[in-house]
């Protein structure tokens, strides 16, 4: 595997942008199945690499992983800041695939991520299901619509600006789910979460709105708090969950 760390410009952030890039090395499989791999509210494109052994993972299933820096933007395009959802939803892949050989076949794309990160990989497949053939949430931040409810800082607002309540927008994962159900073709959808974690009742919320629509959900809860010890060995689960 290569482990690579690519600078480059974003014409959508209007910024120099980085992403840790891991490839097989090799002629093997290509073009290459790719994991987006996104990163939580305090981390960036690094963190997956410094806290788990996510390039020795996946050498095991010969898959490019795709680890973006998207700051504390939620995977949106803020309303006060950066167009973060525009950049991670279409420049990147584009961008990514012309630097590295990655297949652009849905049944080749796959997204995940934990907590805002686990919103970001849920975003990602409940919005271009035509483009993402599974998911994966790890701790997410599914219930963008209780942190704006109850004021999560300064991070909201900067986000989606001054309201009380973004029920049925296009960054409500509750209403993606119920667009895409009522569609053909939905991503199969992995959810995660430690029953000690602080996001672990809007976990639970999620997984019975998604079991009530019908959608191609796993889920998995065992003992387990919002640290890297439980991700590290749930990335692993999601791997080989993919269907590779």
């Amino acid at each position: 595997m290569a482990l690579l760390q690519c600078n480059f410009v974003s014409e959508t952030l209007e910024i120099s942008a980085s992403m840790n890039v891991i490839i097989p090395q090799g002629e093997k499989r290509r073009p290459l199945k790719t994991l987006y791999l996104l990163h939580g509210l305090s981390d960036d494109h690094t963190i997956w690499c410094r806290r788990t052994s996510i390039e020795r993972y996946a050498d095991a299933y010969g898959i490019a992983v795709v680890m973006p820096a998207v700051n504390r933007s939620f995977y949106a395009d803020m309303a006060h800041g950066a167009k973060y959802w525009t950049f991670v939803s279409e420049e990147l892949p584009r961008l990514a695939r012309s630097f590295f050989p990655l297949s652009d076949r849905r049944e080749d794309n796959f997204a995940a991520g934990l907590s805002m990160g686990g919103y970001g990989a849920l975003k990602l497949g409940l919005s271009h299901p035509d483009r993402f053939a599974a998911v994966a949430s790890l701790s997410g931040a599914v219930d963008v619509n209780r942190l704006v409810a109850e004021g999560f800082g300064g991070d909201i607002k900067n986000i989606v600006g001054d309201t009380n309540s973004v029920v049925g927008t296009s960054i409500d994962l509750f209403a993606l789910a119920e667009r895409v159900a009522d569609q053909s073709g939905s991503p199969l959808l992995y959810q995660c979460c430690g029953t000690e974690d602080f996001l672990y009742e809007d976990n639970i919320r999620f997984r019975d709105h998604c079991r009530k629509l019908g959608l191609p959900l796993t889920y998995e809860e065992e003992p387990g708090d919002h640290e890297w010890g439980y991700w590290d060995l749930k990335i692993q689960k999601v791997l080989s969950w993919l269907p590779l």
